[in-house]
């Protein structure tokens, strides 16, 4: 974890991040210390926004396990709230650099057969925007979603 900073402009940035297996538990603790930062953060549990935020950062860090997964390596989390902007943006990165996503204007509806496919969709449909960008430094990709709790 990190401290929380102060911009020059006074608004305050809450951040949270860390190292996740890149398995299934993985995924779910990622989920479930995520959901109770949110809550503390003052995001509470069963409203609106909350589950919302939760369901995408669930389906970007199932993606990383299942689409990103390198034997041995982890997935790196990081969520931040800029206040009072009132903007939640979810980076997953992950270490498999050959398998890229879509981009946003690239993302299509799948066939009725298809078994999957509709994770990004429910990004798409859920954050305000949402992207990808080469991991820097390494192999790999970062995954993000932005969620603005004030429209």
């Amino acid at each position: 974890m990190t401290n929380q900073p102060v911009l020059a402009d006074g608004t305050l940035r809450r951040t949270f991040e860390m190292r996740f297996t890149s398995t299934a538990r993985g995924a779910r603790l990622a989920r479930r210390l995520a959901a109770h930062r949110l809550d503390a953060w003052g995001i509470p549990y069963g409203t609106r926004p909350h589950e919302e935020i939760v369901l995408v950062l669930g389906e970007l860090t199932a993606n990383a396990v299942r689409h990103g997964h390198v034997p041995g390596r982890d997935f790196h989390l990081l969520l931040y709230v800029t206040a009072p902007h009132g903007t939640v943006r979810i980076e997953v990165t992950d270490s498999r650099g050959e398998r890229m996503p879509p981009r946003p204007e690239e993302t299509r509806t799948p066939d009725d057969e298809d078994t999957g496919g509709r994770g990004l969709l429910l990004v798409a449909a859920l954050a305000e925007r949402w992207g990808w960008h080469a991991r820097p430094g390494g192999p790999g990709k970062s995954v993000w979603a932005e969620y603005a709790l004030l429209v």
